[in-house]
C-alpha cells in the first residue's frame, strides 16, 4: 500500500489544490497549509513555482516515485512532439490511470490496489502492474468475478466525474476501450496542471 494513500488530504494542503476535486478534501473547508497554524507562504521563485506543478502532477497520479517519473518525462523527450503533451500521454496510460478514468473506482489509490489485487483484465489478460501503459484500442474490463465487489459495483454511479472522449466505456458491464492519445485539453484535472513547467524543472 502506498504511504500516500494515508496522507492524501495533507498533500492537497501543502499543494494549496483540491487535487482530485473530491468534497472531503481540506481544502474545501480551509485555505491554509499543514500544520497547527499553517504555513506562512512567500511568493515563490521560478524554480519553486516549477517544483510545484512537477508535485502537483506526481501526487495527483497518487503513487508514481520520482524514479519513474523521471523515466516518463525521458521518454517523452525521446519521442517525437510536444514533450509537455507526450509526459500527459504517458501517464494517462497508465493502467490505474485508465480504470479511474473510467469511473470503475472512486479515487487513484484504489486504482491502484483494485490493479493490484488481479481485479482487471487488459485484451482479455489478468494484469497486476499499476504502471502498466496501455495502447490505442486496448479493451479494459473488471473481470467478471470481480464485478460483484461492492467498491466496483458503486463507483460507476457517481456522479462526481465524467468520463473522457478518449475512453469509451459500458459502465454496466465494467469495460471500457483506450481510444486515443489524450491531448491536455482533453484530460479532466479538477486544478490546473501545468507539464510545461515540469518540462522546464527537469531541463534545468
Amino acid at each position: 500500500m502506498t504511504k500516500r494513500h494515508t496522507t492524501k488530504h495533507k498533500i492537497d494542503r501543502r499543494l494549496q489544490a483540491n487535487l482530485w476535486g473530491r468534497p472531503k478534501s481540506p481544502i474545501t473547508r480551509r485555505d491554509s497549509g499543514p500544520g497547527q497554524h499553517g504555513a506562512r507562504r512567500r511568493k515563490p521563485s521560478d524554480y519553486g513555482t516549477q517544483l510545484m506543478a512537477k508535485q502537483k502532477l506526481k501526487g495527483y497520479y497518487g503513487n508514481v516515485s520520482e524514479k519513474q517519473f523521471r523515466k516518463y518525462y525521458a521518454e517523452a523527450v525521446r519521442r517525437r512532439g510536444d514533450t509537455s503533451e507526450n509526459l500527459i500521454d504517458l501517464l494517462e496510460r497508465r493502467l490505474d490511470a485508465v480504470i479511474y478514468r473510467m469511473k470503475f473506482v472512486p479515487t487513484v489509490f484504489a486504482a491502484r490496489q483494485v490493479v493490484n489485487h488481479g481485479h482487471i483484465q487488459v485484451n482479455g489478460q489478468r494484469v497486476t502492474i499499476p504502471s502498466y501503459l496501455v495502447h490505442d484500442g486496448d479493451v479494459i474490463e473488471v473481470k467478471e468475478k470481480s464485478r460483484q465487489i461492492p467498491l466496483l459495483v458503486e463507483s460507476p454511479q457517481s456522479g462526481e466525474r465524467d468520463v473522457p472522449d478518449y475512453l469509451e466505456v459500458e459502465g454496466k458491464t465494467l469495460k471500457g476501450r483506450f481510444m486515443r492519445t489524450p491531448k491536455l485539453t482533453d484530460v479532466p484535472y479538477p486544478v490546473q496542471m501545468e507539464p510545461n513547467l515540469v518540462v522546464e524543472f527537469y531541463s534545468r
